[in-house]
């Protein structure tokens, strides 16, 4: 039972129980009305949107089990309320952006609607909601492109503003709305479904203070809050007390070849946990920045919720969950860019912000987390013009993803991956109704996930036949083309990403990473997504699981053969054989690998090492924003020449690693020699 001090009300675990699913109960009744209303793919089918009941001031009580976008949870509506000093009943705030609402928008597409419920005179409670928009203008169609390297490309920014001012439409606002995007009418109509959820939380907030009073529903705000805070405390409790680190990588940032460094050192200290990303590199002039405004937030800390909620499935949904958590995130990084930085693409980058969090939590306490999933999530966009009309639609032909990783104890799933976002498949039947295009094959795709004792989930293929000349295919969030989802406690990394036009043809040929690919009719684009990282052994695989696999499509013969050591005939296990070649591996092998991350990141580890980075970008820090990305590519192209000079694989680029890391400490010494006379003077200078 507890008793607040200054309000008198006394609420029981049965109440709060109560309150919690009421709560809960008004959130996912504002996301059916959202959805149900919504005119996108985006919103409709994907399930890219999210709404919530935020305390008075600004932090989330109520939110959906599995409506809509689950990691958004830690959102702070705010900052965003507070650039709106004269809020009054009937108000509706709107807003994109990323700086202006200090990360509540991650990117421009997600708008944002904020309406303040009031009693009495009093605001007690804020409404919110979101959607990911088919287009907020910019640079290419859906707004959102890797090569950008500011927000003004990126398409209309909206500061926090009333899109409602008590009640009445603010018309000159829609009309510049109109002006500013591709698709405007799908656009508002989607606007006009968030504003009807809104309005049902709203009402249904009023019903629940006419039943229980308001000061009691104020009192379940912060009880339900404390009690979160409690249980995720006591959940967090399992990360061994220590400093741990680790680090991943995105494979570049589209514009130069250099790879992008993630570092997470997270202290735990009896269930506080601080997440330093502190020797993270750069901000980078490229779309792959994660606007936070260094606060605690959302792409900061999702693993961690994903760690507490899965433990323990009674923690209520607020932000009391995250209450026990704190995180550093120097200005000026690519987890706390400076504006008007693009953030486009930030999703890829918040994947692998999350799995970096992952390898820390595993070298606390090995098995604590699975292996990482396929590290991506790719929103593929088919652009295609009308031949009689003219006009273009954008629409999303799938939200593609890989698989998920392996445990311990247990197998990835298969070509589905919620690690970032629960969002949910487009029927392919949807996509052939609203477009010309055609959907080839939509499949797991085979020896995509990490051989180990459990086996990485597979990734997905992908292919789509364009009908109309002068279609474009879009794909954003593409990543581990490079560096491989790594596998653990012996498991092997799941196989990298690809795209490629028309396969199994004389003109087939790798696109790499797309940006956007604009097709003739005839063409097929394929889309690869990496598997998950496998767990344990794979040795240690019982061979008829193995067998299965293969019947099944989703290991070929030649991995049961080289990767498990399973010899088959027919359909069958050659016990005997199996037996042989298995020895004959272990024998072979060096031994099992904590993280095995590929030959890829292997080798460029072995050149930039963990010191030599940190180093290396703290004084890369102590530059101008303006000169520092030219200053370190500068500097990779001449420790890594055969990065420019497009090499592949990466370790054939690295060529001899003792000249490179020779090159490396020559570099950094001469930046620090440089630095020496004083921060003023090379500002000067640079």
């Amino acid at each position: 039972m507890t008793q607040d001090a200054a309000s008198g009300i006394v609420l029981d675990p049965v109440d709060l129980e109560i309150f919690f699913h009421k709560f809960t109960a008004v959130a996912e009744e504002m996301a059916i009305t959202l959805q149900r209303a919504a005119r996108t793919t985006y919103v409709k089918e994907a399930g890219d949107f999210g709404t919530a009941l935020a305390s008075p001031g600004g932090r989330f009580f109520a939110y959906p089990r599995v409506l809509g976008v689950s990691g958004f949870l830690d959102s702070d509506v705010g900052p965003s309320l507070e650039a709106i000093p004269d809020l009054e009943p009937g108000d509706v705030i709107i807003t994109n952006h990323p700086y202006a609402s200090v990360g509540l928008s991650t990117h421009m597409p997600d708008l944002h609607l904020i309406r303040p419920i009031f009693h009495e005179g009093r605001i007690v409670a804020h409404a919110w909601d979101f959607i990911h928009s088919a287009d907020v203008g910019g640079g290419v169609p859906s707004s959102i492109s890797p090569r950008f390297s500011d927000l003004f490309q990126e398409g209309f920014q909206i500061p926090p503003m009333k899109l409602m001012k008590a009640g009445v439409m603010n018309a000159d606002f829609l009309t510049l709305y109109r002006s500013n995007c591709r698709t405007p009418d799908v656009n508002l109509g989607d606007i006009n479904a968030m504003l009807a959820a809104l309005a049902i939380g709203e009402r249904r907030v009023h019903e629940l203070i006419a039943a229980h009073g308001v000061e009691t529903f104020m009192q379940a705000q912060r009880d339900l809050v404390a009690y979160a805070a409690a249980k995720a405390r006591q959940v967090q409790r399992r990360i061994p007390d220590g400093d741990h680190v680790f680090w991943d990588y995105l494979d570049d940032d589209y514009n130069s070849p250099v790879p992008v460094r993630l570092r997470c050192c997270l202290k735990a200290r009896d269930g506080h946990v601080h997440l330093d990303f502190t020797g993270s590199d750069p901000q980078v002039e490229a779309a792959y920045n994660v606007p936070t405004g260094g606060r605690r937030h959302v792409w900061l800390t999702l693993k961690l919720m994903h760690f507490v909620y899965s433990t323990d499935r009674t923690v209520p949904l607020n932000y009391g969950l995250f209450e026990n958590i704190t995180v550093e995130a120097p200005s000026g990084t690519i987890v706390n860019p400076e504006p008007p930085a693009a953030v486009g693409v930030r999703a890829a980058t918040a994947i692998r912000i999350n799995e970096a969090l992952v390898g820390a939590m595993s070298v606390a306490k090995p098995g604590l987390m699975p292996a990482p999933s396929g590290g991506v999530m790719i929103p593929s966009v088919l652009v295609e013009q009308d031949p009689a009309t003219g006009a273009r639609s954008v629409m999303v032909l799938q939200s593609l993803v890989g698989g998920t990783g392996a445990r311990e104890g247990g197998d990835g799933v298969d070509g589905r991956d919620s690690s970032l976002a629960n969002q949910r498949n487009t029927p392919i039947e949807k996509t052939e109704e609203e477009s010309a295009a055609v959907i080839v094959d939509y499949a797991l795709r085979p020896d995509s996930g990490g051989a180990g004792r459990w086996r990485g989930g597979t990734g997905v293929v992908f292919s789509v036949r364009i009908v109309r000349d002068g279609s474009a295919v879009l794909g954003r969030g593409m990543e581990r083309f490079v560096f491989r989802p790594w596998g653990m406690a012996g498991g092997k990394p799941g196989a990298n990403a690809r795209v490629v036009l028309n396969a199994g043809t004389p003109q087939e040929r790798d696109l790499g990473k797309l940006d956007m690919f604009v097709a003739r009719a005839g063409d097929v684009v394929t889309i690869m997504t990496p598997g998950g990282g496998g767990f344990g052994d794979p040795l240690e695989r019982p061979a008829d699981v193995v067998r299965d696999d293969v019947v099944s499509g989703y290991v070929s013969r030649e991995s049961a053969l080289a990767d498990y050591g399973v010899v088959l005939d027919g359909d069958a296990v050659d016990e005997a054989a199996t037996r042989a070649r298995r020895d004959a591996i272990r024998r072979g092998r060096p031994g099992l690998k904590r993280f095995d991350y590929g030959p890829e990141r292997e080798a460029w580890d072995t050149v930039f090492d963990d010191a030599s980075m940190l180093e290396f970008n703290a004084l890369l820090m102590r530059l101008p924003t303006s000169v520092r990305s030219r200053r370190r590519r500068e500097i990779f192209d001449r420790v890594v020449p055969g990065l420019s000079a497009g090499v592949r694989p990466l370790q054939d680029a690295i060529g001899d690693p003792d000249a490179a890391r020779a090159r490396l400490k020559d570099d950094i010494e001469a930046l620090r020699r440089a630095l020496a006379p004083g921060e003023g003077e090379t500002r000067r200078t640079s």
